[in-house]
């Protein structure tokens, strides 16, 4: 049973099985791991770069590559403390035992689809605006002074956004 499946031209299998791994080799921490997967996804989902990309996978990579140094440079400056640590061993003598079920994958696959569908339907300013504040992590006043509009108004762009997401959320949920 071929239970790979795709998404943007991602093998989700191969995300979490090979991916994950690896980022949480580079971090330490399986919660970040899996966070980082995730916003890597996000992001390679919204990037208008990946429609026909021919090396999806790679381009993945170099996304999760990125924000776990990120991810670093911002954990730099605090001390870390966590008692729940991945069992690498227990994962690499079988992967698939951490891994999801293509039950689980595959409702992954459609709650990231809906996100997107969210996303999407934002008007472009609202969703660059909670693109640049939740993703990008930049300022109220440097996301107002990038799209020439009031920080209030950047304001209520990403009130909107979230809120669409939090309905999406009560959906889903």
């Amino acid at each position: 049973m071929n239970s790979s499946i795709e998404w943007h031209g991602i093998n989700l299998r191969w995300a979490y099985c090979e991916l994950l791994p690896a980022i949480y080799n580079d971090i330490r921490c399986r919660h970040k791991a899996y966070d980082i997967l995730h916003d890597a996804l996000l992001k390679f989902a919204i990037s208008p770069s990946t429609i026909n990309l021919e090396k999806p996978h790679a381009y993945l990579r170099v996304i999760a590559h990125n924000l776990a140094n990120e991810d670093r440079k911002f954990n730099k400056r605090l001390i870390a403390f966590s008692s729940d640590e991945f069992d690498l061993t227990a994962f690499l003598e079988d992967p698939t035992r951490a891994a999801p079920s293509p039950e689980e994958l595959t409702s992954l696959k459609q709650r990231l689809e809906a996100l997107q569908r969210v996303i999407n339907r934002l008007p472009p300013k609202c969703r660059e605006a909670f693109w640049l504040y939740r993703i990008d992590q930049r300022s109220l006043k440097e996301i107002a002074d990038q799209l020439s509009i009031s920080v209030n108004m950047v304001s209520r762009h990403i009130t909107r956004a979230m809120l669409d997401l939090t309905r999406l959320q009560d959906q889903v949920l």
